[in-house]
């Protein structure tokens, strides 16, 4: 016997395949939303914990940046120390400055110089004098200046030529002079002391060297 469907097979066919799509795009929508879900929540620990730790590290800034304060006060409070200390030992190295330039002024005028007035305004010495002639205002420059442990920087700031008179007949020429130099304190003699003697050592131990042949 044959037998012949005469139902609208295709349709139903069709219809199921709708239905078929209708369920996958449904549980795909619904997978996607779940994983969607899941990667959400994963970012937002991972956001809470990143944030926890922003306030621990925060926290730990502010304890930091207290500290540094802290620190930057007593170091503040060190240098002022310092300076008051070395203030004090300046104060007591000062009093023998006027000892040490009488002493040095005594030893560096050549002949033929005089000394008329002497003024010392802190470091800074001025000397007004006269002297036989130019050349021995030079020669008194460069005692002061190469000779001196406690004196540096002469300058001289005039010369003037001017007359002496040592009998009514006996009329001399001189120079009249104006000039300043430094006067060092103890600390700054040593360092000086301490770099000229480098200086002159180093020299000798190159001269000292046995030469490669």
């Amino acid at each position: 016997m044959i037998l012949i469907n005469l139902l609208p097979h295709r349709e139903a066919a069709r219809k199921r395949k709708r239905e078929a799509f209708y369920a996958a795009l449904g549980a795909s929508a619904l997978a996607g939303g779940v994983m969607a879900g899941i990667i959400f929540l994963w970012y937002a620990a991972q956001i809470s914990n990143q944030q926890d730790k922003n306030v621990v590290l925060q926290t730990e800034i502010k304890r930091l940046e207290g500290q540094i304060k802290d620190i930057a006060t007593l170091q503040a409070e060190i240098a002022a120390l310092r300076a008051r200390q070395q203030a004090v030992e300046d104060l007591q190295a000062d009093r023998n400055m006027p000892v040490h330039l009488l002493n040095e002024l005594v030893k560096q005028l050549p002949d033929g110089v005089y000394v008329s007035n002497l003024k010392q305004d802190n470091q800074v010495v001025s000397l007004t004098g006269t002297a036989q002639s130019n050349e021995r205002v030079s020669e008194l420059l460069r005692n002061l200046g190469n000779n001196s442990p406690w004196l540096t920087r002469p300058e001289l700031v005039e010369i003037t030529s001017g007359n002496v008179s040592l009998s009514p007949r006996d009329q001399r020429r001189v120079a009249n002079f104006k000039m300043t130099v430094r006067l060092l304190r103890a600390s700054e003699a040593q360092k000086a002391a301490s770099a000229a003697s480098g200086a002159s050592a180093a020299p000798a131990a190159s001269a000292s060297a046995p030469a490669k042949t």
